[in-house]
């Protein structure tokens, strides 16, 4: 039986982990779009200036959206077939963990040596999640073709490599959605 416990601890802990850095993601898209047309991108300067994150965090993000583009055979151009846009959301979030603990040493009531009642705690944590909006515009008619969103737990990162990644696995998590129908990993 302590076999399993063992066992069942690292488990759950790297559950805990992993679930705390995931990205949830969702798609939409025009389903009049002729996806198969875009071969070529521009940024959408308009746009990207409204996103309020700072300018350095708005680099990184294009820099991860270049990768990604390029590793998809999409090509910049400055005579674009598509527009890509950015915006950004954050939110606080507050857990609250109520915790019992169980009985006092002899349960409810009163003994001559001791007070027995429960043991109880709250523990509170606060944490910021982000969403990252990629927009897809048709350059041709300036509408929106394709939208996607990431919704994931950002951490106060003061390591420049760590900060670098996240986003790179922010923008990595979106983009998987585009093109529409493309098969994925």
């Amino acid at each position: 039986m302590k076999n399993i416990k063992f066992l069942f601890l690292p488990a759950l802990m790297l559950f805990f982990i992993s679930s705390c850095t995931s990205i949830q993601v969702v798609s939409d898209y025009d389903k009049e779009a002729n996806f198969n047309s875009f071969k070529t991108y521009a940024f959408y300067k308009t746009g990207i200036d409204k996103a309020q994150i700072s300018d350095l965090d708005k680099k990184r993000i294009l820099k991860a959206i270049d990768t990604e583009m390029s590793a998809r055979g999409f090509i910049k151009s400055d005579d674009p077939d598509m527009l890509l846009s950015i915006f950004t959301k954050e939110k606080q979030q507050v857990d609250v963990y109520n915790n019992y603990w169980g009985g006092g040493y002899y349960g409810w009531g009163w003994h001559p040596y001791y007070w027995g009642g429960p043991w109880t705690g709250n523990n509170v944590s606060t944490r910021t999640e982000g969403s990252l909006y990629i927009d897809i515009i048709d350059a041709k008619n300036k509408e929106l073709v394709w939208q996607g969103r990431g919704v994931g737990t950002l951490h106060n990162i003061r390591n420049m490599e760590k900060k670098e990644q996240r986003i790179k696995e922010f923008v990595s998590e979106i983009l998987e959605a585009y093109p529409p129908g493309r098969s994925m990993k």
